[in-house]
């Protein structure tokens, strides 16, 4: 038998789609597809993928779950290419035949074998008007610190380099008296083996002052903080029933970067938020170089079905389009400018494969000749695109 997973969307599925894999007792051929519900063109994105894998394996059955199945799971039952529909809840013992032995198992898997992605909660409590993935994965639900170290020194023991914490809302993680600073500080303790850790997406408003004395102080901890800014504009993150407005934005970032002068910014942005106008646009156009982002992904607006933010006034589609390529070229330049600037500096980098790699910070990096998993300082001598190129110092 073979499982083969397909992942669309977020770093949790991600390794939710490794655990199914790597427990899967079946003694049939799958292909699971783990689906996202994000956008309209991730849905649309998950079932162009299911019928692509019916014609590539015929003689295989599909497995379609995650955040597009739960929310629409006749949809995707109807489909002729579809065998089965599985529920975010039971998706992880979906193809184990004694599926209770996993109520307790952290997803964890993962990427190009020497990054692994472990999951610290699942779920969220919050309910941002354009969204749709509450509705999908529920409340926010923190699993316990002992089954986290456990997941973490096993993805080390299997190979691991390096280790990021991922979940849907993982700065609203809170268990036994612990938020996320104090976990990350009490996994650095326990697990000596851990040398490079490295958090996914982040809520501004939530980062605790635990976390910002983690980052000041910890060089384990990994300076690359993408966070879910969504807007520049106070108006659009109120109406998006946001919990910060521009100013908390602005000074995390800060906070991060006096405590971390090397830190980079990622960011999360909403193109086109229904009753955006012109000036509310440039605002988010102007918080890339308020919070100093060199990494963002931007998105058009989306309305999803049954959310507040799709009953509200539509800007039309292509203002929509025209003001996402705007904020995205806006974005590439301030990428490409801090690229350039680290051209002649020293980094280090962890290569992850075919000699491609990233710096502390999160760069692309090539070095001709280096081996998966190697890390060591690196000089960049140059540019190729979007990646630079070095040598070992």
């Amino acid at each position: 038998m073979s499982v083969e997973t397909i992942t669309l969307g977020c770093r949790l599925n991600f390794a939710e789609s490794e655990t199914i894999r790597r427990l899967a007792t079946t003694d049939e051929d799958w292909v699971v597809v783990n689906s996202c519900a994000v956008t309209n063109e991730a849905v649309r994105q998950t079932r162009q993928s299911i019928r692509q894998m019916r014609r590539q394996r015929p003689s295989a059955k599909v497995l379609v779950t995650g955040c597009a199945a739960e929310l629409d799971p006749k949809s995707f039952a109807d489909m002729p290419e579809v065998d089965r529909v599985v529920g975010n809840d039971n998706k992880i013992g979906s193809l184990r035949q004694n599926a209770a032995k996993t109520s307790q198992v952290v997803p964890a898997g993962f990427l190009g074998h020497v990054r692994s992605f472990v999951a610290i909660q699942n779920g969220c409590d919050h309910r941002c008007t354009f969204c749709s993935i509450w509705q999908a994965r529920g409340p926010s639900r923190s699993l316990p610190f002992e089954a986290i170290r456990d997941a973490v020194e096993r993805e080390l023991e299997r190979g691991a380099k390096e280790i990021a914490l991922t979940g849907v809302d993982i700065t609203s993680y809170e268990r036994d008296g612990m938020g996320l600073g104090a976990l990350c500080q009490r996994l650095l303790s326990k697990i000596p083996a851990l040398v490079r850790l490295r958090l996914s997406s982040l809520d501004s408003i939530e980062i605790d002052d635990a976390l910002l004395e983690l980052i000041a102080g910890e060089p384990r901890l990994m300076p690359h903080f993408h966070l879910s800014l969504q807007a520049g504009d106070d108006m659009i993150l109120k109406r998006m029933k946001r919990r910060h407005r521009r100013v908390d934005a602005v000074r995390t970032v800060e906070r991060i970067k006096v405590g971390r002068s090397d830190a980079t910014i990622g960011a999360d942005l909403i193109a086109g938020f229904p009753t955006e106008t012109e000036e509310m646009a440039r605002n988010s156009l102007k918080l890339l170089e308020d919070c100093d982002v060199v990494a963002a992904h931007v998105f058009p607006f989306s309305p999803r079905p049954d959310t507040p933010a799709a009953r509200m006034p539509q800007l039309e589609r292509e203002l929509v389009k025209a003001r996402a390529a705007r904020l995205r070229e806006a974005a590439a330049e301030r990428r490409s400018r801090w690229l350039g600037s680290l051209v002649g500096s020293n980094q280090a980098v962890m290569i992850e494969n075919d000699g491609k790699g990233h710096s502390d910070g999160f760069a692309p990096v090539k070095i001709d000749g280096a081996t998966r998993g190697e890390i060591g300082e690196a000089d960049i001598i140059g540019r190729d695109g979007d990646c630079l190129t070095a040598v070992w110092a």
